[in-house]
Order: C-alpha cells, then sequence, then structure tokens
C-alpha cells in the first residue's frame, strides 16, 4: 500500500505540472494577462499553416567568394557567408518592424524565412533579394586613365555609364546610419548618412583633396548618383539623391543600416497561406480531432466496459501531457502535426488493447485478479516497448529528413507515443490495481466481443491459405509497380517543381480566368476549379531558378486575376524551385532506406535474423501497395504523403512485432512444436488485439479522411488504406514469410531463438 501510495503520489505531481504546462493554451486573453510572462510565455507556436503567413528558402550564393580559391578553404568560406547572411537578415526584417519573423540556418547553404502575417511577401523577397554592397569611385580623370584602371559602371538606365576608377574609394561599412530625408529646395526624397569615425576620418581627407571631381556613388554594381564635390565634406554625413520614390529611398536607406550581404540571396522556395485558410485548418484539425477522440473512447467503453473507461482516462491524460510536453519544448503546431497527433491517440490506445487482453487470457488460466493484473502488465511490456521503438525509429528519421511542417508531425506523433507509454505503464496500472483491490481473490472479468471471443478459442489455420496469400501480395505488389510508372503518381510541387496558386474569384468563370491569364502570362498553365464555385488552382510547370528567384511569373498571374477580378484574393501560393524538389525526393528515398534497415537492425537484434527479414520483406510488399493506391486513386504525392509514408512503416511494423513477441514467446515455451501450428496458434491468440487495434486507429483518423479536405487528404486516406494492408499483411503475408524462413533455419539444424534464458533475463531487467 505504501509504495502504491507513493507512486500515486509522484504520478500525480507529474501529471498536475504537465496539464499546468499545457493550461496556458486554452486560458482567455484577460487571464493570461494577470499571470506572469514566463508562465503565459509557455504555449504552442501555431506554424504558418494554421495562422497565415509566408515562408522564404534562401540559398547564399557563395560561386563567386569560393572561385579560384583553395577547395580546402571552401567548407570555412561557405560557412562565414551564411552566418553573415543570417545576421544581415535579421537585422533587415527587424527594420521594417516585422511581428516575430523567424529566421534559421537550414542545410549547409540556406536560410529559411517565416514570416507570420505576411501574405504578399514579393516586398519582402526584393530586400532580401539586395546584396546592398555601397562603395565610393572617384570619376576617372586623366591620370587613372594613364594607369588603365578604369571601369564602366551602368546608371539609372542601360544607355547610361559612367567611368569611374576601380579602386574603392570608401566602403559602406563606414556608414552608421540611413535615414530618408527630403531635399529642402527640390523636396525630393533622398537618403541622408552619417559616416563612423574612421570613414568620417577618411571621407573628409578624401574630398578635402579632390574639390571639383565627381565621386559617384555605386550600389550593386549600379550608379546611384554621382554629385560634384564643392568643398571638403568634414562632418561625417552625406546625402544621397536620385530618381527616389519615399518607399525606395526608405528601402535603401533600411539597406544600408543593415549592412551587406557577403553574397546574394536566392529564392528557391516560396509557399504562402491566407490567414482564412489557416483559420479553416485549424477548425477541421480541432473538429475532427475531437470527432475521433469520441469514436476511440465509445470502441474502447464498448469493448471493455469500466475497464475501458479506465483507458480513456489514461487516453486524456495522455493528451492533456503531450500538449504540455509540446509547449514546454515550444514547438510549432502544424497541420501535418494535428494529424500526427490525431494518429498518436489511435496508436497510444495500442498499449491499453494489449495489457487488457493479457489480463484476459491470464484470468482464463485461473489467476486471480491481482495476480493476473500484474501478469498481464509484464507479459504485454516487452511487446509494447518493441512495437514502440519500431515506430520511433521511422519518426525520428522523418523529423532528420523532413522540413517545416514535417517535423512537426515528428514530434507530435513521438511525443504522444513516448507520454502513451508512460500513462499505459504506470498511471492506468495504478488505477487498475487499485480497482482490482477490492476483488480479493475474485476473477477479474474483462468484457470484450464475444464474437471475436468464440473465434479465438479455437486455433485457426491461417497457413492453410498461406500460398495464396503470398501469390495474391505479389501480384498486387507488382501491379502497384506498373501503375507507378503508368499512369504514374502526381506528384505535388515538392517533388516535381513549379508553382500553385490557389484563387478565390467569385465572380469570375473558369473561361474568362483562363482567357486573361493567357494574355498575361506565357508560361504553360492548367486551370482547376477547386473546392467551393469560384475557387481555382493554377498550376505551372517547374521553372528555371532564376525564375523562381524573381518570382515574376506568380506576380504575372496576380495581375491578370486582379485585372478581372479586383477582390480576388490568393490564400495560398507554392513556389518550389529544382533544387529543392530534387533534394526532397533524395532525401525521400534517404528517409525510407534507412527506415527499413533501422527496423531490420532493431528487429534482429531483439528477434532473430529470419523475424527481422520476414518483417521487412512484408513491409516492402505493403509500401508498393500503398504506393499504388496513390497513383489509383489520384492522390497527391507530397511532403504529408511522405509523412504518411513513413507513419505507415512504424504502424505496420508496430503491428507485426506483437505477432512475432507471441511467436517467440511460444517459441520458449513449446520449442519442439510444429512450427505451422505453432505460427497458427499465436496469431490466433494476438487476432483480437490486431483488430481491436486497427479499428482504434482506423476510427481516430476516419473523421479527417471525411472531412479534412484536400489539405490532408494525402495523409488520411493513404493511412485508412495502409492500416487496412498492414492488419492484414501482418496475418496472411508475414507468417508465412517467416514459415517459410523458420523452415530453411530448421533444414540446416538451426534453432529459431538464440539461448532462451539469455534473452529471457535481459527482458526481465527491463521492466519497470
Amino acid at each position: 500500500m505504501k509504495t502504491r501510495f507513493s507512486r500515486a503520489i509522484v504520478y500525480g505531481l507529474i501529471i498536475l505540472f504537465g496539464l499546468l504546462s499545457a493550461l496556458p493554451n486554452v486560458l482567455p486573453d484577460s487571464v493570461l494577462q494577470k499571470l506572469p510572462d514566463w508562465y503565459t510565455q509557455n504555449q504552442l507556436t501555431l506554424g504558418l499553416d494554421l495562422r497565415g503567413g509566408s515562408h522564404l528558402l534562401l540559398e547564399v550564393d557563395t560561386s563567386e567568394l569560393v572561385a579560384n580559391k583553395n577547395p580546402a578553404l571552401h567548407e570555412q568560406i561557405v560557412r562565414d557567408a551564411v552566418e553573415q547572411s543570417l545576421e544581415v537578415v535579421r537585422r533587415r526584417l527587424d527594420e521594417t518592424g516585422m511581428v516575430e519573423p523567424m529566421i534559421t540556418r537550414q542545410g549547409s547553404d540556406s536560410i529559411l524565412v517565416q514570416l507570420p502575417g505576411v501574405n504578399d511577401p514579393q516586398h519582402i523577397r526584393e530586400l532580401l533579394g539586395t546584396k546592398a554592397r555601397m562603395t565610393f569611385h572617384w570619376a576617372a580623370n586623366e591620370k587613372s586613365a594613364l594607369l588603365g584602371k578604369i571601369i564602366s559602371v551602368q546608371g539609372d538606365t542601360p544607355s547610361e555609364r559612367y567611368q569611374l576608377e576601380e579602386r574603392v574609394a570608401l566602403e559602406g561599412k563606414h556608414i552608421s546610419d540611413a535615414r530618408l530625408a527630403f531635399n529642402q529646395e527640390t523636396g525630393e526624397p533622398v537618403v541622408t548618412f552619417k559616416l563612423n569615425n574612421e570613414g568620417a576620418r577618411r571621407f573628409g581627407d578624401m574630398t578635402k583633396h579632390n574639390i571639383g571631381r565627381s565621386l559617384a556613388i555605386v550600389l550593386d554594381d549600379r550608379v546611384v548618383t554621382a554629385p560634384v564635390i564643392r568643398s571638403a565634406i568634414q562632418g561625417g554625413s552625406g546625402e544621397i539623391s536620385g530618381s527616389f520614390t519615399s518607399a525606395s529611398a526608405n528601402d535603401l536607406a533600411l539597406l544600408l543600416r543593415a549592412g551587406a550581404l557577403p553574397a546574394p540571396l536566392k529564392v528557391i522556395e516560396e509557399r504562402t497561406v491566407g490567414p482564412d485558410l489557416g483559420s479553416d485548418a485549424i477548425s477541421m484539425g480541432i473538429s475532427t480531432g475531437i470527432v475521433g477522440a469520441l469514436l476511440v473512447l465509445a470502441f474502447m467503453v464498448g469493448i471493455y466496459g469500466r475497464w475501458g473507461f479506465i483507458a480513456c482516462v489514461g487516453l486524456a491524460v495522455n493528451i492533456g501531457l503531450s500538449f504540455g510536453v509540446l509547449s514546454l519544448l515550444g514547438a510549432t503546431l502544424t497541420l501535418p502535426g494535428i494529424a500526427g497527433f490525431i494518429l498518436s491517440i489511435g496508436m497510444a490506445v495500442d498499449a491499453n488493447i494489449l495489457i487488457n487482453e493479457r489480463i484476459r487470457e491470464e484470468t482464463r488460466r485461473g489467476e486471480p485478479a491481482m495476480a493476473a493484473l500484474r501478469a498481464g502488465f509484464q507479459r504485454a511490456y516487452s511487446t509494447i516497448l518493441d512495437s514502440n521503438v519500431t515506430s520511433l525509429i521511422a519518426i525520428s528519421l522523418l523529423f532528420l529528413f523532413g522540413s517545416g511542417p514535417v517535423r512537426g508531425f515528428a514530434v507530435t506523433m513521438a511525443v504522444g507515443l513516448l507520454i502513451s507509454m508512460f500513462t499505459a505503464i504506470s498511471f492506468t496500472r495504478l488505477v487498475m490495481e487499485w480497482r482490482v483491490e477490492k476483488l480479493g481473490k475474485q476473477p477479474l472479468i474483462i468484457s470484450g466481443i464475444k464474437l471475436l471471443d468464440r473465434i479465438s478459442e479455437n486455433t485457426i489455420p491461417f497457413l492453410r491459405a498461406r500460398f495464396f496469400g503470398l501469390v495474391a501480395s505479389a501480384v498486387l505488389s507488382f501491379a502497384s509497380v506498373f501503375l507507378f510508372f503508368n499512369p504514374g503518381l502526381d506528384y505535388g510541387v515538392d517533388f516535381s517543381g513549379g508553382t500553385v496558386i490557389e484563387v478565390s474569384a467569385p465572380d469570375v468563370g473558369v473561361a474568362d480566368l483562363r482567357k486573361s491569364l493567357q494574355q498575361q502570362s506565357a508560361a504553360q498553365l492548367a486551370i482547376q476549379e477547386f473546392g467551393a464555385q469560384g475557387h481555382y488552382l493554377v498550376r505551372m510547370p517547374a521553372q528555371s531558378a532564376e525564375d523562381v528567384a524573381n518570382g515574376t511569373s506568380v506576380q504575372a498571374v496576380k495581375t491578370a486575376v486582379l485585372a478581372i477580378s479586383p477582390d480576388a484574393k490568393f490564400p495560398r501560393v507554392e513556389m518550389v524551385g529544382p533544387r529543392v524538389s530534387g533534394d526532397f525526393g533524395d532525401a525521400t528515398i534517404l528517409a525510407i532506406i534507412l527506415a527499413g534497415l533501422g527496423m531490420l537492425g532493431y528487429l534482429w537484434i531483439r528477434f532473430e535474423s529470419h523475424f527481422a527479414l520476414a518483417a521487412t520483406l512484408t513491409l516492402a510488399l505493403d509500401l508498393t501497395k500503398t504506393i499504388g493506391f496513390f497513383a489509383l486513386a489520384g492522390v497527391e504525392f507530397n511532403l504529408t504523403a511522405v509523412a504518411a509514408l513513413l507513419a505507415l512503416i512504424g504502424y505496420s511494423v508496430n503491428d507485426k512485432v506483437v505477432v512475432f513477441d507471441r511467436i517467440r514467446e511460444n517459441l520458449r515455451l513449446t520449442p519442439n512444436k510444429p512450427l505451422v501450428q505453432l505460427l497458427n496458434e499465436s496469431i490466433t491468440s494476438t487476432l483480437t488485439r490486431t483488430v481491436f487495434t486497427s479499428v482504434t486507429t482506423f476510427l481516430a483518423l476516419l473523421p479527417m479522411a471525411m472531412a479534412g479536405g484536400n489539405a490532408v487528404a494525402s495523409f488520411s486516406l493513404p493511412m485508412l488504406f495502409g492500416i487496412v494492408i498492414g492488419t492484414s499483411s501482418s496475418i496472411l503475408i508475414a507468417a508465412p514469410i517467416l514459415l517459410l524462413l523458420g523452415e530453411r533455419r530448421i533444414r540446416k539444424g538451426k534453432t529459431q531463438l538464440r539461448d532462451s534464458a539469455e534473452v529471457a533475463q535481459r527482458e526481465l531487467d527491463l521492466l519497470p
């Protein structure tokens, strides 16, 4: 009793801390204002796909910096250039007064800029794409002409050229401040600047000795102005005049204050989500998540009665703790993250189902209530551990190779699974022990579905159909491979490159829209009616890196639409350059291969080589069928689809681990039993768990698949298909392959498992 009481205190404190951590996410602003800042800031951050905004991925073009340099120095040069560029980008965005821009390094030579609330990032593109390297050059004279060090620099127009000394008289790095001002005589916008101490001294000396000469101010290889020096300028300040508007003069002043970039920045990816689309995504995620959770809770209570209700309480605690941990980590919640969280709700129940089914088995053997409870938890523990670790392998790879919202999916899934292990093994066990204590020596009766109970009472000869199952699976997989090539997958811009623009123009028909776009844009366009009336998707094929960098094609489409519908809106813009799409493809293939190898290695260590090979081969068959589903159903294959594939890898192996764990257990108990009979008995004894877990996961995702729309279709629909395929393959494919490999070991005179006593002791050491 004392031990149980101390556990209750510890678990209670953990749960209380977790729920308090999650609380700021649901408190109204009026209450948050009265609480300390350190506590109210402990909230989840909404991703741009939920609150609206723009995402720009910028490549630091270091080709000029490393040209003609020792290759051994390239790595350091690129690293320094990226770090300096990060600082300049941060200063430029801070100068604009933008709210909470997020600037992070991505990869070896890229910078990710996230701009909440910015629905048209064209102006930001221009600010960040300007190198802003300013230099001062004297106009060429006879002396410099004799020396031959003269450069020709363009002025305001291509035809206007200035002959300047190549030598830099003064660098822009000496400018300490720059501001928009207006000329007192003409009223035209100008930029006034101040120099630091060294710059002021040098500027005074050079103007003193060059009265009567023109001093050209060159910005990014273009002459902005070239005034004639009338007298020495000793004050360390000056004025830049030219063909400025107030906006352009203000931008120039901002660029000068922030400093020059060490290398050009090129946009290689742009994504924009409007605020309305983000709020719709939040509403959809919350509503489908609540409905999915309620379906899971109703199912658990329906099959297990009051014991199912205890599992539901544990699930509610799991949800609260997950939000608390995510808030504590300062995680960003994205739309794929919501999908991952909903999936984790379905998978979290798996541990409770395993435990309840184990307890029912112990009760059928005649064990009293408390003994059945303890034995059920002990026997289920290793299975829960193995199944969750295999899922986490896939999720960790998704985090390592994914980006942006997909990483949000990986984080929420991982947190949900880890928390579920605590709630199932610790919290739920404590509550069940408290309830069971009152039963004394009475049996612990956990209700179930009678039909499945009757089916499980007698061994089902599943392996009689093993040849049919293997042949049917192989045929479907080969057909899926054929579908992969013809008609092929409907690749999203993540993989194919190109541009997708969502247009909302209720007063415009598709014919008028097509005509206007053809007149304004020379690019090949595909227009698709999308969702409600007046909503369209405009697709453009992959463009050159230069087209993506300047964004002119997107602006051309917007101009054409606004010409016929001034009130039109653009809820979503996605533009992906060729480099990014190629990187996504390579990363996807690598992530899937590593996920397979990681699980192969783990199962090889935890089970035996033929168990690992059987699971991996079955997994390959599951994946090919899922790829065939993408091709046949026409579901877009994008980054969210990759999240679905890796989640399916984890889920499918999770399911097979449960069956394999029972096979391993029976092999230790009855190693001399015919392998076919042992496999049939193992599959039959885990059938209830397999069906129940699949149903709960299916129910959790079903509302999202039905009401989530195109935003999550690439995740929810393949997941539903994969749950069915993964469940059936655990019974009809994995076991027959294991049988073939096991019989091969028998012919070679090998045992099916390593030393049973050694492995059993190792697993006992893992028990909590």
